[in-house]
């Protein structure tokens, strides 16, 4: 995607979703869930499993938002947007786009058997996985989306997260998918331009938010878009979209000489770590960030 195209996205002044939500203070799940929805439009069906939306979006009968929305079990979202999709197939509904729309937990650990089946299966479907690093709607516990060195109740600071995060795009990519991308809502015009593009695509598509999280993060409610917007400059979420299983496009540069100190030490989730700790985070984005540069050269020439 060029730059220039995505900060040509027009924000729409339609609303899908209401004020009713009861989203903490400072969350990024919302702010991800209106964005998306204005570039999806209201022929959108929502499937959504247990994960902090299922509360975001208010208690039964009620709903914050304006398109249709079923709550499904933790493991199924990718099979129960796949069911939608034939049910609406049936009914000769080519317009209406089904979005899974997922946590971490429920995206790499609990739901990723019936995500990889619907995928593998090349489903017609946009999945999108808000990203905030742990199982935070039932107490911060670590999941496969913690990254290394992070305090989580299950890591607490003498035990701190000891694995690397779970790299979910590949795992993606690996399925040969249509599209897949990573966004913020640091960068809104980017990020409704990767939605719109997703809408417009048949077959599966995959689109993964960072959505920071204050109490989780353990930082200040009206940081989030500012450690949105480190993670990308730093490297450590680097955006970026793979089409076809085989073409890099990096579509927003990482900010040359910013260090991930300046977003580690907006969390103090990471509060615990020593100097070393940091050099040992530095050098393995400095790594994973070189090779994905080399995966975006090598896709020119494909």
């Amino acid at each position: 995607m060029d730059r220039g195209q995505a900060l040509k996205t027009t924000i729409p002044e339609q609303d899908y979703m209401t004020s009713g939500h009861i989203a903490c203070s400072g969350c990024a799940a919302p702010i991800a869930m209106r964005y998306c929805l204005k570039a999806l439009g209201e022929k959108t069906i929502l499937v959504v499993p247990a994960c902090c939306w299922t509360i975001i979006a208010g208690p039964f009968p009620y709903s914050s938002l304006k398109v249709p929305l079923l709550h499904t079990a933790f493991e199924t979202t990718a099979a129960a947007a796949s069911g939608v999709r034939a049910a609406i197939d049936i009914k000769g509904d080519t317009e209406t786009t089904v979005v899974g729309w997922a946590g971490d937990g429920g995206t790499f650990d609990i739901g990723i058997q019936a995500l990889s089946g619907a995928v593998e299966r090349n489903e017609d479907i946009l999945y999108i996985c808000y990203d905030n690093e742990a199982y935070m709607n039932t107490g911060i516990q670590r999941s496969s989306a913690t990254p290394w060195g992070a305090w989580t109740t299950t890591t607490p600071a003498k035990h701190p997260e000891d694995k690397p995060k779970k790299d979910i795009i590949e795992i993606l990519v690996a399925h040969q998918i249509p599209y897949a991308a990573t966004a913020t809502v640091a960068y809104p015009h980017e990020l409704m331009a990767k939605v719109k593009k997703a809408k417009g695509i048949k077959g599966s598509r995959f689109i993964h938010i960072l959505s920071p999280c204050p109490p989780g993060w353990r930082m200040s409610d009206e940081l989030t878009i500012k450690a949105s917007r480190l993670a990308v400059q730093t490297g450590i979420f680097p955006l970026y979209e793979v089409e076809k299983g085989r073409k890099y496009t990096i579509t927003v540069p990482r900010k040359e000489g910013v260090p991930v100190t300046e977003y580690l030490k907006l969390q103090r989730r990471f509060a615990h770590l020593k100097p070393e700790d940091y050099d040992i985070i530095q050098k393995n984005v400095d790594r994973a960030y070189d090779r994905l540069l080399r995966k975006t050269k090598q896709s020119e020439t494909l």
